[in-house]
């Protein structure tokens, strides 16, 4: 009797592959990714571009740029920027280079550290401001004088610690002065004000006063005769 074949095995069913993972949380980790200086000066020079083609109404502008200053992750800045050319993608705050950052040479350390511990420190006179400058005051005081200080950059921050102790400031009458701090059983007064001119240097002064004082505001009749000199 003829032997019959028996029908082949049907194969076995190839695994299936392992469903693509989410790109999201790679999108959230980023998103949550702590944001740096140079993260937010981009972001701030996008800024300043958008103010200077009309894009944003002066207000707008200095809400915007407040915002920047205090973001934390770069989550928090991307959406600052989101409806404006050359805003990053996907969370990166980095900007194109553009022609106009000539005009604003970088060849200074980016920050300066101005300490006073039961003691002062002044800082006044003609001197290069840097892009960021950190003045810390406990039972002592801190003098920052920008009066005659020779701007490289337009967007310059002044973070502040003032404990038992105080800081002044005092700027030129025709550069932006903005505040965003606090004071806890103490002061923290900036006189904010918006140049007319688009140029011209904005001063940024953050942090907090404890058991202290921090006070910001131009110098009447004290002008910059060159804006980028």
């Amino acid at each position: 009797m003829p032997l019959t074949k028996s029908a082949p095995a049907p194969a076995p069913e190839a695994a299936s592959a392992p469903a693509p993972a989410s790109a999201a949380p790679a999108s959230v980790a980023e998103a949550e990714l702590r944001a740096s200086d140079a993260d937010r000066d981009r972001i701030a020079d996008i800024l300043r571009e958008a103010l200077a083609e009309g894009r944003l109404q002066p207000e707008e502008h200095a809400e915007r740029i407040d915002a920047v200053y205090r973001a934390k992750t770069l989550g928090e800045l991307e959406p600052l920027v989101r409806d404006l050319p050359a805003a990053p993608t996907g969370g990166a705050a980095s900007a194109p280079p553009r022609d106009a950052e000539s005009e604003w040479p970088r060849s200074l350390p980016e920050s300066e550290n101005l300490v006073a511990v039961f003691g002062g420190s002044t800082r006044k006179g003609r001197w290069r401001v840097r892009r960021r400058t950190n003045a810390l005051a406990i039972f002592g005081g801190v003098e920052i004088d920008l009066t005659e200080a020779v701007f490289e950059q337009q967007e310059i921050v002044i973070h502040v610690v003032a404990a038992f102790g105080g800081v002044e400031i005092k700027v030129p009458e025709n550069v932006s002065l903005r505040g965003s701090g606090a004071g806890i059983l103490g002061g923290f007064d900036v006189t904010t004000y918006e140049a007319q001119d688009p140029d011209a240097p904005v001063i940024h002064v953050t942090g907090f006063a404890v058991f202290g004082g921090v006070e910001a505001k131009p110098k009447r009749g004290k002008r910059l005769k060159n804006l980028r000199a």
